[in-house]
């Protein structure tokens, strides 16, 4: 992508938001398998308004002695032994996101990445467990610092749950659609770019 009119740098202490999705195989982030994973790069627009402008996902293939928990399995609809999933390795699945992800960090002169999730402490978690697996050394994203919809929804909204949050904010919500990576992390994506530029349209 050509550099945005308007980078992004100022707006969040020189923090890109990336939303980030992420289906397990349970809650424990150094036993339970990283499934699938979805980024969702958001930057403004030249109006001033914030914007999805890239998507990316994949499914993952287990890590070795990982484990998976029925419960999870069933809740996220998952079978990771499906031969179509078209399932890559968490090492290439990680070098496949963080380079779209660097490339917008350095085209909005920011310094790094930030994660947007719902509820995000699940997502991070996962996802450094993922990169200390992986041996990966330059992750784009900030290590622990996060951006939670859920508690910008309780603000803005008065609601906690994705979905109330983004039906109370006028957007679609397809339930057979959701908990799907990508799905999930396009629906946080959407909620944070309204109420930034919901902000923005308050504060002038």
């Amino acid at each position: 992508m050509d550099t945005p009119a308007i980078p992004i740098d100022k707006r969040f202490r020189g923090f890109l938001p990336v939303i980030i999705d992420i289906e397990t195989a349970g809650f424990n982030p150094k036993k339970n398998a990283l499934l699938e994973i979805a980024a969702v790069i958001v930057e403004f627009n030249g109006n001033g308004d914030l914007e999805i402008t890239e998507r990316y996902a994949t499914h993952v293939i287990p890590f070795k002695n990982s484990e998976l928990d029925e419960a999870a399995l069933k809740f996220n609809k998952i079978d990771p032994h499906h031969p179509f999933r078209m399932a890559i390795e968490e090492a290439d699945a990680l070098h496949m996101l963080f380079k779209p992800i660097k490339d917008a960090v350095k085209r909005n002169n920011c310094t790094r990445a930030i994660l947007v999730g719902h509820n995000p402490a699940f997502d991070i978690s996962f996802l450094n467990a993922a990169i200390q697996r992986t041996q990966i050394k330059r992750s784009p994203f900030h290590p622990f610092s996060t951006f939670d919809t859920a508690t910008l929804g309780g603000l803005v909204y008065q609601q906690t749950v994705l979905a109330k949050i983004a039906q109370t904010a006028g957007l679609d919500w397809d339930n057979e659609k959701a908990h799907s990576a990508l799905y999930d992390a396009e629906k946080t994506a959407e909620v944070f770019c309204m109420i930034v530029n919901r902000w923005r349209s308050l504060s002038g």
